[in-house]
């Protein structure tokens, strides 16, 4: 009987402990911040008073999105920005860059990676702009070079083709350069053709650019202006970045291709101008302050970078590092 009463009473001290440990649970659920969270909130979430985080907010520092006239500030978001805005924080050491290809991109990333050594690590993969920023807004990269037609229309273009990502609101929009965009081509192509036009005939082979790249976009248009017919064009190779256009006519692949005029340079190529573009970065707001980006700009602006900007040729770097657009 003693036996029966002592197993009762355990099971009754078993029972109320297990409600006591639900109890903490669901109040600790109640006091976590929820999804979403409101200035009161993440300003209680952060320990800040609420002129501090519309302070941020004006700043564009902290992750936020106006709906309805009313802050909200994604909890994951606030999370990573915490960790990033830390010093030697996590990830603030690496900085992925994809989009669109540039060889003065290309050479002021490897420089600024050669100062850095073991320190950090820059990566920079040529995917063409579209692809670009959906790996931007999968968070797959942190950086995307964008060029999206002529150089007068860039500021209305870029950020109309960035609006397209409902991502688009921490995103912001700096300058890199201006750049020469063309037809790039084998030695002689052009002064027996003598003309675009008749680059659209059976014996001038093309290499062509996916779909999404900006020089594929640019040479679209450049055709409609002029009335030709693209079907016309002998389609022998496919190429997946500037200098992947450029190495395929170097290699004997093919004639002509789409691209920049540094990018021809680099080759030994000849080049036909259709005209200047703007070649912007695209990031997350964070990225912006980010150390290596700031280091990246630097290399950009240096004495170093308008050298080789003047060797390459169809460069104008008086705009780099200006702040084209910001949500």
């Amino acid at each position: 009987m003693k036996a029966s009463r002592s197993r009762t009473a355990k099971q009754d001290l078993g029972g109320k402990e297990e409600d006591r440990v639900t109890e903490q649970h669901d109040a600790a659920e109640a006091e976590q911040p929820p999804r979403f969270m409101s200035v009161r909130q993440v300003a209680r979430y952060l320990q800040l008073n609420e002129k501090k985080v519309y302070s941020l907010v004006s700043e564009g520092k902290i992750p936020a999105s106006k709906l309805t006239g009313k802050w909200l500030f994604p909890r994951d978001l606030v999370d990573q920005w915490i960790v990033e805005s830390s010093h030697g924080g996590l990830l603030t050491d690496r900085m992925v860059i994809a989009g669109s290809d540039d060889p003065l991109l290309y050479r002021a990333i490897m420089q600024t990676a050669s100062e850095l050594q073991a320190r950090a690590l820059i990566s920079y993969t040529a995917t063409g702009t579209q692809l670009g920023l959906s790996l931007l807004a999968r968070r797959r990269a942190d950086v995307c070079g964008i060029h999206w037609g002529p150089v007068e229309e860039s500021e209305k273009r870029h950020p109309a083709l960035i609006r397209q990502y409902h991502q688009h609101t921490d995103w912001t929009l700096v300058r890199a350069f201006r750049r020469e965009q063309g037809l790039i081509m084998a030695p002689g192509v052009w002064s027996a053709a003598s003309s675009i036009e008749n680059l659209f005939g059976s014996e001038t082979r093309w290499a062509t650019r996916q779909e999404g790249a900006g020089s594929q976009r640019f040479l679209k248009e450049a055709i409609s202006r002029n009335g030709l017919n693209p079907a016309r064009r002998r389609i022998t190779s496919h190429a997946f970045s500037e200098r992947d256009a450029a190495a395929a006519i170097a290699m004997g692949q093919a004639d002509v291709a789409p691209g920049a005029r540094a990018a021809a340079t680099e080759f030994g190529l000849d080049f036909v101008s259709l005209g200047w573009e703007g070649f912007d970065l695209v990031m997350n707001r964070g990225i912006f302050f980010r150390r290596l980006f700031r280091s990246l700009l630097d290399k950009l602006r240096s004495p170093e970078s308008q050298q080789m900007a003047k060797l390459l040729g169809g460069y104008d770097l008086a705009e780099a590092g200006d702040l084209v657009w910001a949500a």
